[in-house]
């Protein structure tokens, strides 16, 4: 079993390392999460949530949401086939899937797409990012379909809702592969009004020929704020430009990883996001709105489409006693279209659903919180219609145990419908059921000044999983419902600052993806690693200097569903020195420092060798000066 494995061994000893630290010289407020939909203390919540705050995405030295990620709470990713920067990330081992597995949002919208074409983070302007949270595990009760796997919430500077002053900053850099950024944030605020304006353009010939890209974006936000109601509006685009290299064969691979296979693809790709948000209090309900629409624009050698997409989600909040029974209820709606047009066909999909969560505190220090979700989805690709109406509930429990550890369980399940690429490509006349998960997790978490540890367990076993079987339909492959998987593992977060001087940080998850059953039985589900490790270093070893290290080690993964083939576990090591004089900060940052060769993706086996190989960068060197007023 998963647990009796070294690395389950090596996470228990981290923790126990990290809670016997000594404590923290000052104390930290608690922390507030918002992945939940309602901002509420993360200690007594029934669920595990990592967060990146503000100091550690600028601190790490990343450009991207998904570098975030990856580089501070080792979430798997899988380079994409684009130039922009963007990753496939996997929060628990859904490898070709995983996408269609987690939920993705953006200040209360919804960013996952209906089609298997992947959420793009990159576009998001990192500067603009305040705070990324991790819900880890089943989110299907408050963010429905596709959420087995967890959900990434992102919350911008204008999404937090806090009172703020006016300021401005500017982020220039250079650095290896001929890259170039420019970044400009800019806040306005008078008299509860408040307008933020970023703009970002960044290029690059990245690590492969035919690979160079262009990116150019910005935004604004304008909204009010008075005594109990916030209201506002937004708009951003983006646009990216880029070769597409192509895949290698193992032999490219070794001879020269830089070279391309397609020496003249090309992709440019747009978005448009606009949106509404209103928070008001009513009643003694707390009531909050969210609404978005969002095109995006494929045009690339091999394929052309656009995209037409509308979230809105409704949802109140109140608390009241019942006796002595504290109890707070929320109530919420989602509605969400999505279309795509491609050659003068359309597929689409719509969603409507209602949720309940209640969260009730019969005594002292214990919560028992409870949900339900019903959700009708409508999806349709050419002449194929899908139309399905799924449940999902929770039950979790936590108990403070004194003023230090809280322990924690929960129950539930969770769904996913094909979508409508994989509806539309299946074995002839077999149609694919809805994929169900029954999900189990406990975890137990410590916070003692400024140190933090929380250790979880968990375990979804899948029924009818929607993948990708190359082998199907006479060997041209097709969507199935492949046979009964197993997701379990362990996850270890832990952070402490032992003074002034010294801060760490370390994510651990060890975990099966396996088969359960059918011709693969105890088989890997492919480009699912069995481990990852992000381990984050702080040093200030004078005033006005810093100093910054992560270290990033990702697991064995296989391409294919025998597990005859095998990527390589690897290591990259990311440093970073800062120098703050008054308002601008100079800094010197080096990615995969050792420079070593690896990569994150690749699909294809053949005679024992993988194949179809998307390499990763180098050491990348970065020079950059940061103003902020």
């Amino acid at each position: 079993m998963i647990f009796s494995t070294p690395f389950a061994r090596v996470g228990v000893a981290l923790a126990c390392a990290v809670l016997t630290c000594a404590q923290a010289e000052t104390l930290v407020p608690d922390v507030v999460v918002t992945s939940t939909r309602f901002a509420q203390d993360l200690t007594p919540l029934p669920q595990g949530v990592s967060v990146v705050t503000a100091d550690q995405i600028r601190s790490s030295g990343a450009a991207t949401v998904n570098q975030v990620l990856m580089t501070v709470l080792g979430v798997a990713g899988r380079q994409d086939f684009y130039g922009g920067g963007d990753y496939n990330l996997d929060l628990r081992g859904f490898g070709t899937t995983a996408d269609s597995n987690q939920v993705v949002i953006l200040d209360g919208i919804r960013l996952n797409e209906g089609d298997l074409g992947g959420t793009r983070l990159a576009g998001i302007p990192i500067e603009d990012v305040v705070r990324i949270e991790v819900l880890r595990g089943n989110g299907t009760v408050l963010y429905g379909e596709g959420a087995t796997g967890g959900v990434i919430a992102i919350t911008t500077k204008a999404g937090q809702g806090r009172a703020r002053e006016n300021q401005i900053s500017a982020y220039g850099s250079v650095g290896s592969m001929r890259s170039s950024e420019l970044r400009t944030n800019a806040t306005l605020a008078s008299e509860g009004f408040t307008l933020d304006l970023n703009g970002q353009s960044k290029s690059s010939h990245n690590h492969r020929d035919n690979f160079r890209s262009q990116f150019d974006g910005g935004g604004v936000t304008a909204q009010w704020s008075g005594e109990t109601t916030r209201m506002g509006i937004r708009h951003s685009r983006d646009a990216l430009s880029t070769g597409l290299p192509g895949s290698l064969s193992a032999a490219q691979y070794v001879q020269n990883p830089r070279q391309a296979s397609t020496s003249t693809d090309h992709a440019q790709i747009k978005n448009n996001l606009n949106g509404l948000f209103l928070t008001t209090d009513l009643a003694g309900w707390s009531i909050s709105l969210d609404a978005g629409w969002r095109e995006k624009t494929l045009n690339s050698t091999n394929y052309v489409y656009d995209v037409d997409a509308q979230q809105m989600s409704v949802r109140a909040q109140k608390s009241f006693d019942v006796g002595t029974i504290k109890n707070t209820l929320s109530l919420g709606q989602d509605h969400g279209e999505w279309t795509r047009t491609a050659y003068g066909s359309q597929a689409s999909q719509k969603s409507k659903a209602l949720y309940l969560k209640n969260d009730l505190s019969p005594w002292q220090g214990t919560r028992v919180s409870a949900g339900l979700r019903t959700e009708k989805m409508d999806k349709l690709s050419g002449s194929t219609a899908l139309q399905k109406t799924q449940n999902a509930w929770d039950l979790g429990v936590s108990q403070r145990l004194n003023t230090q550890w809280t322990g924690w369980a929960r129950a539930g399940n969770s769904f996913r419908l094909a979508n409508v690429d994989e509806f539309s490509y299946t074995n002839p006349n077999v149609a694919i059921r809805p994929q169900t998960s029954e999900d189990l997790e406990a975890g137990i978490r410590w916070a003692d000044g400024s140190t933090r540890s929380e250790l979880r367990a968990y375990r979804s076993a899948l029924t009818d999983e929607i993948g990708f079987d190359p082998a199907a339909r006479g060997g041209s492959g097709a969507n199935i419902n492949l046979a009964p998987t197993l997701r379990q593992g362990l996850e270890w977060d832990g952070d402490v600052r032992l003074n002034t001087q010294w801060a760490f940080g370390a994510h651990l998850a060890v975990r099966q993806s396996v088969f359960r059953s059918g011709a693969y039985s105890g088989k890997d589900v492919p480009l699912a690693p069995r481990h990852t490790l992000a381990l984050r270093t702080e040093w200030t070893p004078a005033q006005k200097h810093r100093v910054f290290a992560n270290i990033n080690v990702v697991g064995v993964q296989h391409p294919d569903f025998a597990n005859q083939c095998k990527m390589s576990s690897y290591t990259t090591l990311d440093a970073r020195y800062a120098y703050q004089a008054k308002h601008v900060e100079y800094s010197l940052g080096a990615k995969n420092l050792l420079n070593h060769r690896f990569y994150t993706q690749a699909y294809g086996c053949s005679g024992g060798q993988t194949t179809s190989i998307y390499p990763e960068a180098g050491r990348v060197v970065n020079l950059a000066v940061r103003l902020h007023y």
